[in-house]
């Protein structure tokens, strides 16, 4: 058995970004593992690695590897596999290992908004990592496992574009029997419903299982559950949970679980189980927008990013679209009609509308997608993701940039607070400016994409034609404010502009 596994030859391709690690053919060295057994079982997890992250995050997890083999060496000289000790035991050791090695076992994490929260070290779960694939290398099937691979379920799951989810996890429902039933629910809610539904419903069964298992030991199936213990439930959320404020859609959701788990398993006392006064009424939302000054300072900092980065969020305020939107727009959005140029835009969240654009913004757009083909040659979406380009850019991707930005530049609103991550004030700010312009609603609601409205009627009858006379005037006056708030910014983007044909 060859005893390095190379991480070139792990990847079909590598992008530009990770040419660097490779420079060295980097490599695991299975020679510190003194097992044959251990050396084959790392590499098959290895193997699995490399398809579930990119070469950089491969290429950094070594350090983590050769700490585990040396915890290996000193501790388990005489283990033959991974299978010889429960995880309980590994765990144990390795923490005690690390302790008289002072390796800390737990580390601070900072948060994209600035929050503190002490977290398990990463050594510690890469061992755990490594565990987990070890012990479901065998025939169960995917749905008995306690991670679901999603990819390896026998069903067409309806994936969110721009946040990649890949696994469930239900290692946290804490109750065996609770996390077999819980199983059979997720698995028929996933062939109705989005992924990202289907994550919420985790969130609030993983949030219920731990109240019951310190609070009502008792219950060990969902057979267990009364109105009794429901009630015991929302009186806790209520007085003692302080980790978030608002129960609304996450009780929603535990509902929505509980009744698709009572049908499955006829259990008749979760059918009603829920009053509805038991559920908060939805929070009011405040209706927040960016002032002209808030604009230019957030833009005036964005595009101090890289070029690419700066055309999609200025796209993203000239369109007045979702992030989701904007991030999932496809190479062949633009057409031509009457001389005016269309974008279609398709929704993820209701349908595809069409609505014209300003000759700014369709250079800007034509500027972007020739920069992705430049770089990734011919893809589906104009903003791709780095490690993988059949994929669209990830929404985790701007978030983090955009706020690391804000706390790096320590850039404020009006009000002296630090900015959050405001995408849909973007789509706000379009709107408000829309309004003002004194155009009536449904011309206003055909330019923002809405469906499922009173006048809906109009969006029927309204042709590209027609609604390219009526806004043309509008379009113009819209890309001029924008691009008024560019003028007079640093140096860095001038040439943007330029390559964007902007000036």
């Amino acid at each position: 058995m060859e005893n390095r596994v190379y991480l070139y030859d792990l990847y079909q391709t590598v992008t530009e970004t990770d040419k660097k690690y490779v420079a060295q053919n980097p490599y695991y060295d299975l020679q510190l593992l003194t097992s044959p057994v251990m050396q084959r079982e790392m590499a098959a997890f290895i193997k699995y690695r490399a398809s579930q992250v990119v070469l950089s995050t491969l290429y950094g997890e070594r350090q983590f590897y050769i700490k585990m083999c040396t915890f290996l060496q000193k501790r388990a000289r005489r283990i033959s596999s991974f299978h010889d000790r429960s995880m309980e035991i590994w765990l144990r050791q390795f923490k005690g290992w690390m302790l008289e090695e002072g390796i800390a076992i737990m580390h601070e994490n900072h948060g994209v908004y600035g929050n503190v929260s002490m977290v398990q070290s990463k050594l510690v779960c890469y061992l755990k990592w490594v565990l987990e694939f070890l012990g479901q290398q065998d025939d169960i099937v995917e749905q008995e496992k306690d991670i679901w691979e999603l990819d390896k379920l026998d069903i067409r799951i309806q994936k969110n574009l721009v946040k990649n989810f890949k696994t469930i996890n239900f290692t946290k429902i804490f109750q065996p029997e609770m996390r077999k039933e819980l199983k059979r629910g997720i698995y028929l809610n996933l062939q109705g419903e989005a992924i990202s539904c289907v994550q919420r419903e985790m969130t609030a069964m993983r949030r219920f299982s731990k109240y019951l298992s310190e609070k009502q030991k008792g219950v060990k199936s969902c057979r267990d559950i009364d109105r009794e213990v429901m009630e015991e439930y929302l009186i806790f959320l209520k007085t003692e949970e302080t980790t978030t404020k608002h129960f609304h859609t996450e009780l929603n959701r535990l509902r929505g679980i509980l009744e698709t788990i009572g049908k499955i398993c006829a259990y008749p006392n979760l059918e009603g189980l829920f009053l509805n006064r038991d559920i908060p009424p939805t929070p009011r939302a405040e209706f927040k927008v960016y002032s002209d000054g808030e604009l230019k300072r957030l833009n005036a900092s964005i595009v101090k990013l890289d070029e690419q980065f700066a055309r999609a969020m200025i796209i993203h305020q000239m369109l007045g679209t979702r992030i989701s939107d904007t991030l999932t727009l496809e190479t062949d959005c633009l057409y031509e009609y009457r001389g005016e140029t269309i974008i279609r835009i398709r929704q993820m969240k209701t349908k595809t509308y069409e609505k014209p654009i300003s000759e700014e913004l369709a250079s800007l757009i034509h500027k972007a997608i020739d920069y992705t083909r430049e770089r990734y040659g011919r893809t589906k979406y104009v903003f791709v993701n780095d490690n993988d380009p059949t994929r669209p850019l990830q929404y985790n991707t701007i978030q983090i940039r955009v706020v690391a930005m804000i706390h790096k530049k320590n850039l404020r609103d009006d009000n002296g607070r630090l900015f959050g991550f405001g995408s849909h004030m973007y789509r706000h700010y379009y709107g408000v400016k829309l309004t003002k312009m004194h155009l009536d609603d449904f011309t206003i609601s055909k330019l923002l994409g809405h469906s499922g409205v009173r006048n809906v009627k109009y969006y029927r009858k309204m042709s590209n034609q027609v609604l390219a006379d009526e806004t043309r005037q509008v379009r113009h006056m819209l890309s001029e404010i924008i691009l008024q708030n560019l003028d007079g910014w640093e140096a860095e983007y001038e040439q943007i502009r330029e390559d964007a044909g902007l000036e």
